[in-house]
């Protein structure tokens, strides 16, 4: 048991604590084009290219693989089409987020 607990201590801090981001869902290849008006069937038509996030200040996250199916899926459900803002959340890994939820509003 003693050498047990500090091994559980170090794997759980060596876990990255999920984080949230605002902003507006677009396709890479979009990504520098005017995304307040950038449409959900161009986004759906360039799935190809994957997707990423237009922060406010204008920088630009790619998603990870898991994260563009997940954003292909809420972009084929959503009912707006356009000024795709969302809130998501996973980790960073480098310029990349690790997907966990897409949350299109």
């Amino acid at each position: 048991m003693k050498i047990l607990l500090p091994l559980l201590l170090a794997a759980a801090g060596s876990l990255s604590a999920a984080e949230t981001w605002s902003g507006t869902v677009v396709d890479v290849l979009c990504k520098g084009k005017d995304v307040a008006s950038h449409t959900r069937q161009c986004a759906l038509s360039c799935a190809k290219g994957g997707y990423g996030l237009v922060l406010a200040d204008g920088k630009f996250v790619k998603f990870d693989e898991s994260g563009n199916a997940l954003a292909l899926s809420k972009l084929k459900s959503a009912t707006k089409d356009k000024d795709l803002k969302a809130k998501v959340s996973g980790t960073l890994d480098g310029d990349v987020i690790q997907v966990q939820s897409i949350e299109l509003r």
